[in-house]
């Protein structure tokens, strides 16, 4: 593999630094999420990029994408997480937007398809519930065909900034007599749907960025099941590989690295810069070699999908190794602030209303709010443990 940027793809890389240089939206600062984000602010530079025409990189052409290459994608990753932008939330894009055009009906995609591209139309996702998380099979969420409608009951949990959406997709049961898998079917719901109620959960961290979804006697047209009844899984199955792809986060864990390595050059043991710290050092080293491995795995993933093969069972390496240097970061980070890291003397004292200023460096305000919220990541998208038992079964073959 050449890892060397030819010239056409060096000049690629300048376009975008100037794009993002120029057009992202200067109130948004530089920063990622931030708990009194509001929904504008949360979508505004994919609207820009919608507009672009950059908005849905990994898509095929005929259906907005842009064409480009692994290694152009690579490079618009790179420079995104270089100016912490605030990228498009993966619901529309990574998820449902490619089940969509892979398996829903030509009338699905003219509908949904261009708000998803765009911006304008907000998604969410409604697969875990109280007692389907990791054994999502198991799920309880029924839909009963009604004439030319489903009527869907049940609750889902951990449904990520529902509060602000327009649309969700959900699993939901349309066969209780077949095996677990081979009953459910992939339905999109208008979040408007009389219903639909959606009711917040506040996290460790704070914040506010997931609910409980109850669904009462939600009516939902049968032009909105996707694909074949009772064939969710398959659907389900295929949305996962690209969300466990997207997980991985490369691009920001190197920023984030770049970022650690700044704050221990400024933080102090025994009067010595931290970074100098034989110890801290080796376990900032490792961090950098195993994210070094994992970008190769990466790279290698987007140069299959490029040649037509869609995410497989590689993407829960991908996901295991992400998710577990995101927390190793988060903790390192939290290590290097020490004291200041305390919760209440940054970020969270701060989005309850408090007028006093933080203690402490402003690097290191966020610290506790990011690892505490960082937990998450080994286990959605499928826990870490459940992503080692489809490698050994599907890599393995053990």
């Amino acid at each position: 593999m050449n890892l060397e940027f030819t010239s056409e793809e060096q000049a690629f890389r300048d376009e975008v630094r100037t794009f993002i240089a120029e057009n992202h939206p200067k109130e948004l600062g530089d920063f990622g999420m931030r708990e009194d984000m509001t929904r504008e602010e949360m979508v505004a530079w994919h609207k820009v990029l919608g507009a672009k025409g950059w908005s849905v990189p990994a898509w095929p052409v005929e259906y907005g994408g842009t064409g480009w290459t692994p290694t152009q994608r690579y490079i618009w990753s790179e420079e995104n997480a270089r100016a912490n932008t605030f990228m498009p939330l993966p619901f529309g894009v990574s998820m449902v937007g490619p089940v969509i055009y892979t398996f829903g009906s030509e009338e699905q995609k003219a509908r949904h398809l261009p708000g998803i591209r765009s911006g304008e139309v907000w998604w969410c996702q409604g697969y875990s519930e109280p007692g389907a998380g990791s054994d999502l099979a198991s799920l309880k969420t029924t839909a009963v065909r009604d004439g030319d409608h489903y009527v869907i009951n049940g609750q889902k949990t951990w449904t990520t900034l529902a509060q602000h959406a327009d649309w969700g997709f959900f699993l939901c049961r349309t066969d209780p007599t077949a095996k677990a898998q081979e009953g459910i079917s992939f339905i999109l719901v208008d979040m408007k749907t009389p219903g639909v109620e959606v009711k917040p959960i506040k996290l460790l961290d704070g914040g506010y960025e997931v609910n409980e979804t109850w669904l009462t006697d939600v009516r939902v047209p049968v032009e909105n099941l996707v694909g074949v009844e009772n064939k969710g899984w398959t659907y389900a199955k295929f949305l996962l590989a690209h969300e466990r792809s997207g997980i991985a986060g490369v691009a920001r864990s190197k920023r984030g690295v770049e970022k650690l390595r700044e704050i221990a050059a400024n933080e102090t043991l025994d009067g010595a810069p931290l970074i100098k710290d034989f110890d801290f050092a080796r376990k900032v080293s490792q961090l950098e070699i195993d994210l070094a491995a994992l970008e190769i795995t990466e790279l290698r993933t987007l140069a299959g999908e490029q040649a037509g093969k869609g995410p497989g069972p590689e993407s829960s390496i991908l996901k295991i190794k992400g998710t577990e240097i995101q927390q190793r970061l988060t903790e390192l980070t939290l290590e290097a602030v020490g004291t200041y890291s305390a919760p209440y003397y940054g970020s969270i004292a701060n989005d309850t209303g408090s007028n006093e200023y933080a203690v402490g460096p402003a690097h290191a305000q966020h610290a506790a709010a990011t690892y505490f919220n960082m937990r998450k990541t080994s286990i959605y998208g499928g826990s870490n443990e459940i992503q080692r038992n489809i490698i050994t079964k599907m890599i393995l073959g053990l």
